[in-house]
């Protein structure tokens, strides 16, 4: 499958929003069914997890207090009709240390996003039966 460049978008997210459905509204009233995600900044009391394969769902792992948003890195396709982001993340804590994965949610204390639109055959995430809604194979 072939995708070119479509439009370009760098904003900083209010605070106080939720970063993951404040990226998917955007999405949605750019018309983006395709791109990708990258951003820089702080989160409040963010959640992360990670897929568990033996349970087929994810872990979730809170954390307490603000966090620096190392990295965020995602994609934007369309799940369940509407532009869905999936987002992971590398979160800084007051002890130097590194969490990361997928972004459950947090709440924005800075976020700088770049959302680069990719045009194309739109790609769809579809429920398998290992609990994940991925691509077909076929589309990429």
């Amino acid at each position: 499958m072939r995708f070119s460049k479509g439009r370009n978008f760098l904003f900083r997210i209010p605070e106080g929003e939720e970063i993951g459905g404040f990226i998917n509204r955007f999405a949605k009233e750019n018309n983006i069914l395709m791109g990708t995600v990258r951003g820089i900044g702080s989160l409040r009391n963010p959640k992360i997890g990670y897929f568990d394969e033996k349970a087929g769902k994810y872990r979730v792992i809170p954390l307490e207090g603000t966090y620096e948003l190392v990295s965020l890195s995602g994609n934007i396709s369309v799940k369940d009709g509407q532009p869905f982001a999936h987002i992971h993340v590398a979160l800084g804590g007051p002890d130097g240390r590194v969490h990361g994965g997928h972004l459950v949610e947090g709440e924005v204390f800075v976020a700088e996003v770049l959302v680069e639109e990719l045009l194309g055959e739109v790609l769809e995430r579809k429920p398998r039966e290992n609990g994940l809604a991925l691509w077909d194979e076929a589309e990429l």
